[in-house]
């Protein structure tokens, strides 16, 4: 079975770039092992779908997708891993046409558990997540532009409308050096950009002793990366060290993914969020004091329970007095066995709707103002080989989307360039100024 070139592999995933990073790392062993990877659209003999189970709609979105391909191929091996997986997997498995049911500790033998699923009977893969130590070492490779590497599993907070310290485990992390040569053998595949993804990264090093400043200042030397992204860090663990590193260092980006979640301290309470609205406003603005040019992107959740307009109109008015760049809405979803599912003083869905609506406008009109801000700046375009028409795409250090006419030898290059204006599909043209 797993020497047959003619054997073909397809993977949908879904969810955080995470779950991205493992989906590659799977895949690639499938590829040493003689099968090659086809398009989620494509028959295929195994379909593995790495799930996410952070909303309602995320559950919904997981089924929807596991039927879809068992009706485009009712033969195939059907694997499924990932969050919902690890919570609900006797749900999943009465799913007729499911092969496996693959939890988070387990994620990593993908390949060898569906050799020895020859029964005919569904197999689980589970286990009591919070005994799990070992972390699943993961990088993506399918873009040779960026990739995600992990650099963290788990999470130790329990805020009170999440899931996933339940689907995930303890935080855990691998050692800097073997990270490290993770990133070196990214370096080797052509990748100029690497993204570090986790749980929960700023709380690296609990199963090490090391910190994620630590981690950041080994990563820096590695040859052959030229830039690094930090993805989602929780404002209590984003120190002044690590805003420091970024601001003057050569390949760390300014660029911040940072959770909100509310703008009023009487729902951060109830979240069990470790921070109040005052210290999240002080930790923004110190980072446009070191890093003026810095994207910041925001996480903000809408219509937790007992969220009134005021409390909504915290958050709101925190957020436009902050002009952050960018806002990641999420409405508020029940999710099984947290503190929040058992709260009164629902918000209504309509309510929800429209406080969401709101923040959209709110996002788009900072989005827009951040671009404007920018034009006329010097900036470096790393150029994705992907096309749209005739033009090209690519993103500045600050994570603005600019296009350009396409030209085949500038992707996955960086080119100095200059800000010159904007378009109406939110994207930024550009003057290259190389000579």
């Amino acid at each position: 079975m797993a020497s047959n070139p003619n054997k073909r592999v397809a993977f949908i995933t879904l969810g955080c770039k995470l779950n991205f990073s493992e989906s590659s790392t799977i895949a690639r062993e499938f590829e040493e092992n003689g099968y090659r990877r086809v398009p989620p659209s494509s028959i295929a003999e195994v379909y593995v779908i790495n799930t996410c189970s952070v909303t309602e709609h995320a559950d919904k979105k997981c089924r929807q997708a596991i039927r879809k391909l068992i009706s485009q191929s009712p033969n195939a091996k059907v694997v499924v891993t990932g969050c919902y997986a690890q919570l609900n997997p006797n749900e999943l498995a009465a799913i007729e046409g499911v092969n496996i049911v693959v939890g988070a500790s387990e994620k990593g033998n993908i390949f060898h558990l569906l050799n020895s699923n020859n029964s005919g009977n569904t197999d689980i893969y589970s286990c009591n997540i919070e005994t799990v130590e070992t972390i699943f070492p993961a990088y993506s490779s399918a873009d040779r532009t960026r990739s995600f590497l992990k650099v963290q599993d788990g999470c130790n907070y329990h805020c009170s409308y999440c899931t996933i310290p339940l689907a995930r485990g303890k935080s855990r992390n691998l050692p800097i050096a073997q990270i490290v040569s993770e990133a070196m053998a990214i370096a080797t595949r052509g990748v100029k950009e690497i993204i570090l993804t986790g749980v929960n990264i700023g709380d690296f090093g609990q199963t090490t002793s090391e910190t994620f400043l630590n981690l950041i200042q080994e990563l820096e030397i590695v040859d052959g990366i030229e830039r690094y992204r930090i993805s989602s860090i929780e404002p209590n663990l984003l120190t002044s060290e690590i805003i420091g590193h970024v601001a003057q260092s050569s390949k760390f980006l300014p660029h911040f993914h940072i959770p909100l979640q509310s703008g009023s301290n009487n729902i951060l309470k109830a979240m069990r969020r470790r921070y109040t609205r005052e210290q999240f406003a002080a930790k923004i603005l110190e980072i446009k004091s070191a890093i003026p040019e810095a994207f910041i992107g925001i996480d903000v959740i809408v219509g937790f329970p007992g969220e009134s307009i005021a409390d909504f109109m915290d958050s709101y008015n925190l957020l436009e007095m902050l002009n952050v760049s960018f806002l990641h809405i999420f409405p508020y979803s029940v999710r099984p066995n947290t503190p929040a599912e058992l709260m009164p003083e629902r918000v209504s869905s309509t309510e929800i709707s429209r406080r969401t609506h709101l923040l959209q406008n709110l996002s788009d009109k900072l989005h827009r103002q951040f671009y404007q801000d920018n034009l006329g700046r010097a900036v470096n375009v790393l150029f994705e080989a992907r096309r749209k028409g005739d033009q090209m795409l690519g993103y500045t250090e600050n994570y603005i989307l600019v296009e350009a006419p396409f030209i085949k030898n500038m992707a996955n290059t960086i080119v100095p360039a200059k800000l010159i204006g904007t378009t109406n599909i939110g994207t930024a043209t550009i003057e290259i100024t190389r000579p």
